[in-house]
């Protein structure tokens, strides 16, 4: 993998623990927590072409997988990527920095080298390495296809430990700058009007 600078989750590894028994416990359970996987396939066509970008233990991407979709999963954390392989086998991971991802890594991997929605839920926006949600933004809006879709989901304020506050009005003038437009916004994976507590934003390619 080649240098890039941690991110906020990794400099505050020990402090997240919570999140994968949490999950865990959730998805072990039977519980409902398929919102994000309801609405990326709301946006697909059938049998698309899924990026779930920060996969953490690829609970999203398994859903869209079961719904069809052909998902493949970008997780760093090696300890998430490992719980995704061993909860969800037929799921394909690729254990990286989404700042190291490209159409050549996905190609040599055998996954597709474009898609059709791309998910980056779950607070991976606030989570990033400081000053690289351009980039970021930027080399995801590469590989989606010519009428692909980003779905993003973040809290702008009062996020997990070590996040950042990202406004919507920041992160919107940061997708712009890296060449995406948001074309829809909301407060929730149901839809409910935006809110200042969540984030939910679909991108697209601008022309």
């Amino acid at each position: 993998m080649e240098d890039v600078p941690r991110t906020r989750w990794e400099e505050a590894r020990e402090q997240h623990d919570g999140y994968q028994r949490h999950f865990g416990e959730l998805i072990d359970a039977g519980e409902d927590i398929d919102g994000e996987a309801r609405l990326a396939d709301a946006l697909a066509p059938r049998r698309a072409r899924i990026l779930d970008a920060g996969a953490g233990m690829g609970r999203v991407a398994a859903a869209l997988a079961a719904r069809g979709h052909r998902v493949a999963a970008v997780e760093k954390d090696p300890v998430l990527a490992a719980d995704c392989r061993r909860r969800y086998p037929d799921v394909p991971v690729v254990q990286s920095d989404i700042l190291s991802i490209s159409a050549a890594v996905f190609d040599s991997a055998g996954l597709p080298t474009s898609y059709d929605v791309v998910t980056v839920v779950g607070n991976v926006m606030i989570l990033l390495a400081e000053d690289t949600e351009r980039e970021v933004l930027a080399r995801l809006g590469s590989l989606l296809a010519s009428d692909g879709r980003m779905l993003v989901g973040f809290h702008p304020r009062s996020g997990p430990a070590n996040s950042r506050a990202y406004p919507f009005d920041d992160f919107r003038a940061d997708a712009e700058a890296s060449g995406l437009a948001v074309q829809h916004r909301f407060g929730s994976y149901q839809l409910d009007p935006p809110s200042d507590d969540y984030v939910v934003a679909v991108l697209h390619r601008r022309t």
